[in-house]
């Protein structure tokens, strides 16, 4: 492809997510976007957004269904850009527990997603995060932007240790309601967020040009 040539990006549809917001949102920012579920041309794309509404084990159903594991797996093993949203990011933790019921994530980080602990749940509506000083997601972005969160879990412990200083640690973003929660995630080809890029106007817009710019 020829430098300047709008990237390919596949909004993966297995049937959960806000699909059309992201697609209208990744096309106003330059992108060249497919909503589908076919394997091949999720591969093929140059990026591939993994959306998530809803409850994890039905999240995680849905995307089997459609292949949607092995399109993770296998781009991720080819260093092929992925990028989780909501339900989508929690997905590739190692598990999700709901009302009791656990069910296995894609394993991609080690964690558990739980019922968030506050005052108010869900945690619907704007709110600010605390990014690492080098992120390439949110860079350029004022530290008193807000962004769109609509969720009741999260993933309150970062358990990925390297261990290894020749290996870049991931860049965890962190957000506080009721208590602190990971909001995003930048782990070489993996970018995630838990909050909705899609819905969080300009400060979203800048992300997902963030997210292009590596592509």
């Amino acid at each position: 492809m020829s430098t300047g040539a709008a990237k390919r990006v596949v909004v993966f549809d297995y049937g959960f997510g806000n699909i059309r917001s992201a697609e209208r949102a990744l096309a106003r920012v330059g992108a060249d976007v497919e909503v589908t579920r076919d394997y091949d041309t999720a591969m093929n794309a140059d990026g591939v957004l993994v959306p998530g509404v809803g409850a994890f084990s039905a999240c995680m159903t849905g995307l089997k269904e459609a292949r949607g594991d092995w399109v993770v797996g296998r781009r991720l093993a080819g260093g092929r850009p992925v990028l989780g949203i909501c339900v989508g990011m929690q997905i590739l933790f190692t598990r999700g527990i709901e009302h009791g019921v656990e069910a296995e994530g894609l394993d991609e980080w080690p964690g558990t997603v739980g019922p968030l602990k506050a005052d108010v749940v869900p945690h619907m509506g704007w709110n600010t995060v605390e990014a690492p000083e080098d992120s390439r997601l949110f860079a350029g972005l004022d530290a008193g932007a807000r962004y769109y969160f609509v969720h009741s879990y999260a993933v309150r412990d970062w358990e990925l240790e390297t261990g290894n200083p020749h290996i870049r640690a991931p860049k965890v973003t962190w957000a506080t309601h009721g208590e602190p929660f990971v909001a995003a995630v930048e782990n070489g080809p993996l970018w995630a967020t838990q909050f909705h890029p899609e819905k969080s106007g300009d400060a979203g817009a800048q992300l997902l040009t963030n997210w292009l710019g590596t592509l």
